[in-house]
C-alpha cells in the first residue's frame, strides 16, 4: 500500500502528528481522499519515489483487488479488476487519464513513469465521469506542473542485465511569472535477462526513450493556458513464448522430435521456462506522441475548461510461430508471425464546473473522440533467412520470408458523450451525489480485400464498398453515491452504478477460422459490455490519525465480458463474450505511523467471480471467471531515520500476493498464488537533495507465468532484478 502524502496545493498537519492526508482529484474537483466517497488508493509524489514506480505495474501491484499482466510486447498489458478483466486486442477496462486527458488505446498504458505529482487508482464504475471503459474504474495519473521559481532534478542508475537508466528534468519562468515551463526525459537501456539457447542472444533487451514538455501560462486573473507534448520510443524483443505441449528431440535439444513433435508435457500454468528456442529473435518497436491544449476559464459561476488532444501510437511485433522452437515448417507451422498497430486519434472536452464552497456543486460537459486504427496480422515461412517486416502489404512472393496468411482492416470510430453531475448536502453530514453520462460509439471496419481470411459478401479489389462494416454501440451510465459523515474521522458511504466498455470488430474471417479449428463461440463482431454494481464502505483515521482504515464490499453483475483465444495456425488473437458473470468482493486498507519515520502498510482484496451464463457452453456455468485473481494482497513497511544533518538512513521491504487465478473458462489450470518480495535500502539527504539507494525485485526470485493462453503457450515473468540509483535534486 502506498504512503500518502500530500498532493500539490493542498495543506497537511505535520507528519509526525499522523498519517498524511491527500488531496484527490477522482470527482474531477480537489477533495481530501478520506471525504470521497468511491475506493480510490493514492500515490503521492514521494510515495512514488519511495516506492520506486517507473511503470503501472509498480503501483498496480500495490492495490487491492487489482491486477496487471504484462506479455508479448512493449504495448501490451492486461488489467483486471473487482472481476472484470481485458484481453489481448480489446478495449481496457479501466478510463487512464493523464493530465486530463484520456488514453485512447491501452498501448499507452505500459509508457515509463517519469516527473510524477500523484497517481490516483478508482475501483468500481467510473462511467458517469470518465465514460465509456471505465467500466471497472479508473486510473488518474497527474504530471508535476511548471514551477514558479528554477528548479531540476537528475537521476542515474544501473541493475542487472546491465541495465542504464537515466531520468532528468528542469523547470521555472519563462517569461516573467506569469508564462513557466517543464522538460523532463527519461531513457533506459537494458541487456536483458533471457537466452535464446538455439540462438545465444538475449531475447528480451530493451530501448527506451521519452520526452515532455510543457508551457504553462496565466493570461489575466482568470484565464491559463497549458500546452503539453510528448514522445516516446521503446525498441527491443518480442513474442518470447513457449509452447508447453512441444516435444524436443533429445539429441537437438531446441528442435522437435520428429516422430511426436507434440507430445510434451501436459499444459499446465504453473510450469515456467525461462530459456528460448526460437529460429528468429523476436523484435518490437512501439512509438507514442501526444499534444494537448488545455484552456480554463474562472467565470465566476463555474469554471469553463477545454481540453483538446492528438494521439499518435504505432506498434510493430514480430517473432516465431507457434510452437516457437528451431524447427521449421511442422505440419504448416513453426513459421514466423508478425503484427502491426497504427493509431491516431483527436478528442476534445469542454467542461463547467461550479465552485466547490456551495452546498449543491454540479457539473456537466460533453466529450468527442475520432479515432482512426490499422490493424495486420500475420503468419510466413520461415526459409531460415530471417522475417521480412510486413505492415499493410502482405510479401507473398518474396522467397526470403513469403507471407502465409494475411488479416488487416482499417478502423474510423467516433465516439461522443454527454455527461453532468450534482452534488448536494443534505445536512452538514449528509451528502447526494447524483452522476449521468451518455455514451455512443460508432464503429467502422474497412476490411482489405486482400486479406486471406473470409471477406463480407461480395467484397473484392473491384467492389471496396462491400468490404465496409459498421456497428455502433451506446448507453446511459447513471451513478448514485451517499456519503454520511458519523464524526469527523469517520465516514460511511454507498453507491450504485453502471458501467459500459464498447463493442468492436474482430479482424474479418476469424470466425470462420476458428470454426475449422473446432473452437467455439467465436464472431466477427464482438457484443458491448455493461455491468451494475452496487457497493459499500468506510473511511476512517483513528487514534489521533496516527492509523487510517478504510474498507469496502462490492458486487458487480457483469453481462457480455470478454475472454482471449489464440489460433496458432494464423497467430489470431480473438475476442469471445461470455454471456454472464457475477463478482461479489470486498477491500480493506490499513496504514499506520508508528513513530516518527517509521511507517507500516497493509491492504487485502478479495474477488468471488463465477460464470453465470455461457451460451456456447452451459457446462461451465458456475466456472471461475478468466483472469481474476482469487485474492491480493500486499504488506510493507518504511524506515527513515536522520543520522546527522546532513545524511539520513532509508529503508523499506514490501511483500505483493498474487491470487489463484484461472485463463480460461474451462478453468483447464490455475496459476497458483504466488508472492514477491521487494526491498530498498540506501541513504538520502533528510531534505530531499539527494540520495543513493539500491533496490531487489523478485529478491527470492520465485518462478512464474505472466501470461498463459488456453492450449499452453506461455509466457515467463521477470526473474530476480536490482538496481543502484543516485538522485539529485536543484
Amino acid at each position: 500500500m502506498s504512503v500518502p502524502a500530500l498532493a500539490q496545493d493542498a495543506t497537511t498537519a505535520d507528519d509526525t502528528a499522523g498519517v498524511e492526508d491527500i488531496v484527490v482529484t477522482a470527482r474531477l474537483r480537489n477533495e481530501n481522499l478520506q471525504d470521497v466517497p468511491l475506493a480510490v488508493t493514492a500515490f503521492s509524489a514521494q510515495s512514488i519515489e519511495d516506492r520506486k514506480i517507473e511503470g503501472a505495474a509498480d503501483f498496480l501491484s500495490a492495490t487491492p483487488n487489482i491486477s496487471i499482466n504484462q506479455a508479448q510486447s512493449a504495448g501490451v498489458s492486461f488489467i483486471t479488476v473487482r472481476g472484470v478483466s481485458q484481453v489481448r486486442n480489446g478495449e481496457s477496462p479501466v478510463a487512464v487519464v493523464v493530465d486530463g486527458v484520456q488514453q485512447v488505446t491501452s498501448r499507452q498504458l505500459t509508457q515509463d513513469l517519469f516527473d510524477l505529482e500523484r497517481i490516483e487508482v478508482l475501483r468500481g464504475p467510473q462511467g458517469a465521469l470518465y465514460g465509456r471503459n471505465a467500466i471497472g474504474g479508473a486510473i488518474v495519473i497527474t504530471t508535476k506542473r511548471p514551477s514558479e521559481v528554477f528548479e531540476g532534478s537528475a537521476a542515474i542508475g544501473y541493475g542487472r542485465g546491465d541495465e542504464y537508466r537515466a531520468r532528468a528534468s528542469v523547470s521555472g519562468p519563462l517569461a516573467g511569472e506569469n508564462v513557466r515551463f517543464r522538460l523532463a526525459g527519461s531513457y533506459r537501456n537494458l541487456d536483458g535477462h533471457y537466452r535464446n539457447t538455439y540462438l545465444d542472444k538475449k531475447v528480451d533487451g530493451v530501448e527506451d526513450f521519452n520526452v515532455r514538455g510543457q508551457i504553462f501560462a496565466e493570461l489575466g486573473g482568470n484565464f491559463t493556458v497549458d500546452l503539453k507534448a510528448q514522445y516516446g520510443e521503446t525498441i527491443g524483443g518480442g513474442a518470447n513464448y513457449q509452447y508447453q505441449s512441444a516435444n524436443f528431440d533429445p539429441a537437438r535439444p531446441c528442435f522437435l522430435d520428429p516422430a511426436n513433435p507434440f507430445g510434451g508435457p501436459v499444459p499446465d500454468a504453473n510450469r515456467v521456462v525461462r530459456s528460448f528456442c526460437a529460429t528468429n529473435l523476436g523484435y518490437n518497436k512501439r512509438t507514442t506522441s501526444q499534444i494537448s491544449l488545455k484552456l480554463e476559464y474562472d467565470a465566476g459561476f463555474a469554471t469553463i475548461t477545454n481540453v483538446t488532444a492528438y494521439d499518435r501510437v504505432k506498434e510493430y511485433v514480430e517473432g516465431d510461430q507457434f510452437p516457437y522452437t528451431a524447427s521449421v515448417d511442422v505440419f504448416g507451422t513453426d513459421g514466423t508471425q508478425t503484427q502491426f498497430e497504427s493509431l491516431k486519434a483527436w478528442s476534445n472536452e469542454l467542461r463547467f464546473t461550479s465552485p466547490a464552497n456551495q452546498p449543491l456543486r454540479w457539473m456537466f460537459g460533453a466529450y468527442y473522440l475520432d479515432t482512426k486504427r490499422f490493424i495486420s496480422t500475420t503468419t510466413g515461412d520461415d526459409n531460415l533467412q530471417g522475417i521480412v517486416n510486413i505492415y499493410r502489404e502482405p510479401q507473398f512472393t518474396n522467397p526470403v520470408n513469403p507471407t502465409l496468411s494475411f488479416f488487416a482492416d482499417n478502423n474510423h470510430n467516433k465516439a461522443w458523450a454527454l455527461f453532468g453531475n450534482v452534488a448536494y448536502d443534505i445536512t452538514d453530514k449528509l451528502e447526494l451525489s447524483v452522476a449521468g453520462r451518455y455514451d455512443k460509439d460508432k464503429r467502422r471496419q474497412f476490411v482489405l480485400p486482400n486479406q486471406t481470411g473470409a471477406l463480407p459478401p461480395g467484397c473484392a479489389a473491384g467492389n471496396t464498398s462491400a468490404c465496409i462494416k459498421r456497428n455502433s454501440y451506446d448507453l446511459f451510465q447513471p451513478k448514485v453515491s451517499l456519503k454520511y459523515q458519523v464524526a469527523d474521522n469517520f465516514n460511511l458511504f454507498g453507491s450504485w452504478g453502471v458501467g459500459f466498455r464498447s463493442g468492436q470488430f474482430n479482424q474479418s474471417g476469424v470466425a470462420a477460422v476458428a470454426e475449422a479449428a473446432g473452437i467455439n463461440g467465436v464472431a466477427d463482431v464482438v457484443r458491448q459490455e455493461e455491468a451494475q454494481t452496487i457497493e459499500a464502505g468506510f473511511k476512517s483515521d483513528l487514534f489521533d490519525r496516527r492509523l487510517r482504515l478504510n474498507g469496502t464490499f462490492y458486487t458487480t453483475r457483469d453481462k457480455n465480458p470478454l475472454y482471449f483465444v489464440f489460433i496458432g495456425a494464423i497467430g489470431g488473437q480473438v475476442l469471445v463474450n461470455i454471456d454472464k458473470v457475477r463478482s461479489t468482493g470486498f477491500e480493506l486498507e490499513a496504514q499506520a505511523r508508528i513513530t516518527d519515520g517509521l511507517d507500516l502498510f497493509a491492504n487485502y482484496g478479495y474477488t468471488h467471480s463465477r460464470v453465470k451464463k455461457y451460451a456456447v457452453d452451459p457446462s461451465l456455468v458456475g466456472n471461475v471467471t478468466p483472469y481474476v485473481p482469487k485474492d491480493t494482497w500486499a504488506l510493507g513497511a518504511q524506515y527513515k531515520t536522520d543520522l546527522s544533518s546532513g545524511l539520513a538512513l532509508f529503508t523499506r521491504a514490501d511483500v505483493e500476493h498474487h491470487g489463484k487465478q484461472y485463463w480460461d473458462p474451462e478453468n483447464s489450470t490455475a496459476r497458483a498464488g504466488y508472492e514477491l518480495v521487494n526491498a530498498r535500502l540506501g541513504f538520502e539527504h533528510p531534505d530531499g537533495k539527494w540520495s543513493l539507494i539500491a533496490s531487489v525485485e523478485n529478491l527470492f526470485d520465485k518462478k512464474y507465468n505472466s501470461e498463459w493462453v488456453l492450449g499452453g503457450f506461455a509466457h515467463p515473468g521477470l526473474p530476480r532484478t536490482w538496481s543502484v540509483d543516485l538522485t539529485v535534486k536543484f
